[in-house]
């Protein structure tokens, strides 16, 4: 049976998606991440997370290495970085959970189609955004 990170919906001291990302990179160091993963590490919603954080991706693997607890390693991330005020996060969550529905820019409602056919979802009209298709993708 295949590991999957967290759900991008799980909430790191209010924030979406951070602890799929630092799930990912304890999966990968733990050998248990999967193939179609690694393209993707770093970039795609995780090169989002750290843009938005103001923290390289790289950085954020360092620190997860040191086995800190997730809410240590955003708040090291904020010290670092961008600390979001509550207004920020709003925005970042919302964003981040309807990326998909209804974005015509960059194509991410053609490109979530493509994904939607391409996992054998096509039928699914309960998967309007990328979350709703990771989270479908890895049967939750």
């Amino acid at each position: 049976m295949p590991t999957y990170p967290i759900s991008p919906s799980h909430k790191t001291s209010g924030l979406v998606y951070f602890a799929r990302l630092i799930d990912k990179i304890r999966l990968k160091e733990a050998g248990k991440l999967g193939d179609d993963y690694i393209p993707l590490l770093g970039g795609g919603f995780d090169g989002r997370c750290c843009k938005f954080l103001g923290v390289s991706y790289q950085e954020i693997v360092e620190r997860t290495k040191t086995g800190e607890a997730n809410e240590a390693i955003l708040e090291w991330c904020f010290s670092k970085g961008h600390r979001p005020d509550a207004d920020e996060i709003l925005i970042w969550n919302k964003f981040m959970i309807k990326r998909g529905w209804r974005d015509e820019d960059e194509g991410a409602t053609q490109r979530l189609e493509e994904m939607k056919i391409a996992a054998g979802l096509k039928e699914r009209s309960d998967i309007v955004t990328f979350f709703d298709l990771i989270d479908a993708d890895e049967k939750r």
